[in-house]
């Protein structure tokens, strides 16, 4: 892969440094936690030793754009492996965090967000759902919360 020195930014790498310790960023590309990681046997694309590269570069761009960012499923084998103690899933977690700040949200993610806003869970209770809890014993499920009215500011 090829960077054009043009997308070097202090000011990202500035404030990714202030999300956490010097240590987060103590990575010295081993391939320890690629090597862990389960999500690469799903898609082989995704590197977190390279994400790990790009953010401690100051490629802002390229690493909050970057889809591979929201794949990390936080199960902390990599960390748990690293040498140098990075923990990637907190980088991660920072990652997306700044990613959404800066506007870079995948649409999948839109869609979640908006669904969990509007419903306060991502799939409708339909009717079999209903019976299923009926012929369980379950209460049934409210099919708008109050919570969730509480969450996008219509009156309960």
């Amino acid at each position: 892969m090829f960077v054009d020195v043009g997308e070097f930014d202090a000011r990202f790498l500035r404030k990714l440094k202030g999300e956490f310790d010097e240590s987060h960023l103590a990575c010295f590309q081993c391939g320890v936690c690629s090597a862990s990681c389960p999500v690469i046997g799903i898609e082989a694309g995704f590197n977190p030793r390279r994400l790990v590269k790009m953010a401690r570069l100051g490629l802002k761009r390229l690493t909050l754009s970057s889809e591979y960012i929201w794949l990390c499923s936080m199960c902390f084998l990599c960390g748990e492996r690293c040498p140098q103690g990075v923990r990637i899933p907190e980088v991660m977690t920072a990652l997306r965090n700044l990613a959404v700040e800066e506007g870079y949200i995948p649409e999948p993610m839109k869609r979640i967000r908006r669904l969990l806003s509007e419903a306060g869970r991502l799939y409708p209770i339909d009717d079999f759902t209903a019976e299923e809890r009926t012929d369980r014993g379950l209460p049934q499920i409210e099919a708008e919360p109050g919570f969730v009215k509480r969450l996008t500011g219509a009156k309960p």
